[in-house]
């Protein structure tokens, strides 16, 4: 049974266990949070307004959820609830004021998950009129007035004003809607006083409407100070016063009386119930004194003015001549222009100058002389009569400085024919100073130098060089005379002209390896810069500057390619460019190689003259040969050169004259029928025709001696054909016909097997 006990209590533990599980994991969402403003967001003083928060939550449970709402006013909390019912939260603004405007938001907490609603603003409009309460309604002059500003029904941050008329007495804030406060009103009698009030609702300020007013008097005090002061009759400067302040009054009060007495701005001296004070009247002096009693905060004042006589005038220091130069003499006198004659002898004043050191000697009262000192100095003139002490305005001497001897210059450059500047100009001397320009004791021009940094400039143009040694210049800035400068000394430019380009050597004896000199001449003034170029490019071959007129260009080892069109251009500080005539260079061959041409042409015309007598000799050679040719027999001899005696009919002839038909001609002296007839017509007739053939066949027995020839060999034939009838004394005048025969030597060996000799023959020479 027992365990069956406990067996039941497990099990109903476990269940509710269970059911407190489900209950503690039940699910729910916050779905929405609305705030909404009752009866609107903007409404009047004095009404009632509701603030009402809903909330829209879905659970997995049937039981309410618990809540937490939080009402926030402009981002502060100022209301907090919790509640287990799915109500609407409901806070109450009653009889609300302009303190409550403000924006509003909900926040709803459930078990940690958080939701806030939208913002909404509440605007109250309207503020209640203050009013203003004072106890006391009449005071004396030194009491104080208490009064009271309240707001009715108004809350948060307010300041009070409190106004005399139209003007602020006191402000202040209050923690509560209502201000007591004391103030003093400013003089006796009928004071009208108001209050407003402003509550600050962030970010804007409210202002009431004027409270009620009140009238406050304010009595006057019996109290008045007394002023006397001795003499009363005319006061002179000098004299003694004798002042005197006291209090007149029936008062009794508890608080203490305090005297008083200023001159000016100037607090002469101070007492409890009287003042007495005494002092030397002076012109200078304010002439007007006040004596004040002071009872808490109320003061009390008398005035009283006097008017002193002046005993003499303060002096004045002037200086004679108006100018004066260092070291020269000067007067300065000291005067008082006007004084009392009715109480004050002249003799009574007495004038000194300050400093001491002024080095001025006086030579009657008020009069001082002696030399200006080199620099400017600061005198002041005393005045003394009676105890009274005046002093004159500072006068400064400023001694001039007497102008020095003027220099004379030229501004820039002297150009002969153009205008430029001369400048005169002194050292030292006082402004202003007259500058006067000269010309062989001429006067030209004159020109007043008045400030520090003026220049006196003189524009002139000469003509010559030596012209410009006239011109001196005259200066002055005191009554002495002018001080003459020396003759000015500069250099005049000479614009350029005539330029040159002179070289060297000599045009026509220019040669390849020569030195080569162009020189540049020019008229006028140096330094000159010289340029030279070479026609046909734009930039300059060399550029120098010189001091003479004169300037060479140089090159060195000439060779053809320095053949061309040079020329010059100078220039100097006159800025015109001359440019010279251009002249033309042709570099000739070298005298070695005109030389060499020569020698090798020599050698050529003696080769050929040479050769030419060779020739003409071997030809001659030739022709004797021939000539002893034709005077031999028919039938050769066994120990002659072969020498055949051809005839139209003999097979020698007839091979060499078919081969001549198909062989390149190669005669020697070939003679057309028409010009051999036309020469030998005279003597056809009386001689007979002679035909040469030379057979020419190498040695076949010496066959080092004569190499094999694979050209042909030469045939010469001698044809006679004597006419019958011929005389034997005949002389061998024949014409001579050579004929070139190209025959084979197989051929040649072939017909003449026996002939074993080769025999030279000369050349024949042409006719």
């Amino acid at each position: 049974m027992g365990h069956l006990l406990l067996l039941t209590f497990t099990l109903l533990s476990s269940y509710f266990h269970l059911l407190r599980l489900v209950d503690a994991q039940r699910l729910f969402t916050i779905r929405n949070v609305t705030l909404t403003i009752e009866p609107g967001t903007a409404v009047a003083r004095g009404t009632n307004v509701t603030v009402r928060c809903n909330a829209v939550i879905s659970s997995s449970g049937g039981e309410a959820l618990s809540r937490e709402y939080t009402i926030y006013k402009d981002s502060m909390k100022v209301y907090t609830k919790t509640s287990s019912t799915a109500e609407d939260l409901l806070y109450p603004l009653p009889d609300v004021r302009v303190s409550n405007t403000g924006k509003y938001k909900c926040e709803i907490n459930i078990e940690g998950k958080q939701q806030a609603s939208e913002v909404k603003k509440l605007t109250v409009t309207g503020l209640s009129k203050p009013v203003l309460h004072t106890p006391n309604v009449v005071v004396s002059e030194q009491g104080e007035v208490t009064a009271t500003c309240r707001a009715p029904g108004e809350t948060g941050s307010i300041y009070f004003y409190f106004y005399e008329d139209s003007n602020v007495i006191l402000e202040n804030q209050a923690s509560s809607n209502l201000l007591e406060t004391r103030f003093h009103l400013s003089r006796p009698g009928i004071h009208k006083i108001h209050c407003t009030y402003s509550v600050f609702v962030m970010p804007e300020v409210l202002n009431s409407e004027k409270s009620n007013t009140v009238t406050v008097s304010v009595q006057e005090l019996n109290i008045a100070p007394v002023m006397k002061i001795f003499p009363q009759s005319k006061i002179y400067e000098g004299d003694h016063l004798t002042i005197t302040c006291s209090i007149n009054t029936s008062l009794q009060s508890s608080e203490s009386v305090h005297l008083y007495l200023s001159q000016g701005t100037q607090l002469l001296s101070t007492a409890a119930t009287k003042v007495n004070h005494s002092l030397v009247a002076l012109v200078t002096d304010p002439g007007e004194f006040e004596c004040r009693a002071e009872i808490g905060n109320v003061a009390k004042v008398s005035t009283e003015k006097i008017s002193v006589t002046e005993l003499f005038s303060a002096p004045t220091l002037t200086m004679s001549p108006a100018e004066v130069f260092q070291r020269e003499y000067m007067t300065l006198t000291c005067k008082s222009e006007s004084y009392a004659a009715e109480r004050l002898n002249r003799r009574e004043l007495t004038y000194t100058l300050e400093p001491p050191e002024n080095l001025l000697v006086s030579r009657s009262a008020g009069v001082f002389t002696g030399k200006a000192l080199p620099y400017d100095f600061n005198y002041t003139c005393v005045a003394r009569a009676r105890g009274i002490v005046k002093r004159s305005e500072t006068l400064t001497v400023r001694p001039k400085v007497s102008v020095s001897t003027p220099k004379i210059s030229v501004v820039g450059r002297a150009v002969l024919g153009q205008p430029f500047k001369i400048l005169c100009q002194s050292d030292t001397g006082s402004l202003p100073i007259n500058y006067t320009l000269l010309k062989d004791n001429a006067q030209l021009s004159t020109t007043s130098v008045k400030q520090p940094f003026e220049q006196a400039l003189f524009t002139v143009t000469i003509n010559e060089s030596d012209e410009i040694n006239k011109y001196v210049c005259a200066a002055k800035n005191n009554h002495r005379g002018h001080l003459l400068s020396k003759k000015i000394n500069a250099t005049v430019i000479v614009p350029l002209s005539r330029a040159s380009l002179t070289v060297i050597p000599t045009l026509t004896e220019i040669s390849e390896g020569d030195h080569l000199y162009l020189i540049c001449g020019i008229k006028g003034t140096p330094p000159i810069t010289f340029k030279w170029y070479r026609l046909g490019n734009r930039q300059p071959l060399l550029t120098n500057t010189s001091n003479i007129n004169t300037m060479d260009y140089q090159v060195h080892r000439l060779s053809k390619e320095h053949s061309g069109t040079y020329y010059c251009e100078a220039i100097n500080h006159a800025n015109t460019v001359v440019r010279s005539e251009m002249v033309t260079i042709e570099v000739h061959l070298a005298l070695w190689k005109k030389a060499l041409i020569g020698g090798f042409c020599l050698l050529v015309v003696s080769v050929l003259v040479v050769v030419l007598v060779l020739y003409f000799k071997s030809k001659r050679g030739k022709r004797e040969a021939a000539a002893e040719l034709s005077v031999k027999p028919s039938s050769p001899k066994s120990d002659d050169s072969l020498t055949v005696n051809l005839t139209h009919n003999t097979e020698v002839y007839k091979a060499a004259t078919g081969r001549l038909d198909r062989a390149a001609d190669s005669v020697w002296s070939e003679r057309p029928p028409e010009a051999a007839s036309d020469e030998v017509s005279s003597v056809v007739s009386s001689e007979p025709d002679v035909e040469y053939t030379e057979v020419v066949h190498p040695q076949p027995v010496d066959p080092a001696r004569v190499p094999l020839r694979k050209g042909t060999d030469t045939i010469y034939s001698e044809l006679k054909n004597i006419p019958q009838g011929a005389a034997d004394q005949h002389d061998y005048q024949g014409s001579v016909e050579y004929a070139e025969l190209n025959v084979e030597q197989p051929e040649i060996r072939h017909y003449h097997p026996e002939i074993t000799k080769y025999q030279d023959l000369p050349a024949p020479v042409d006719q």
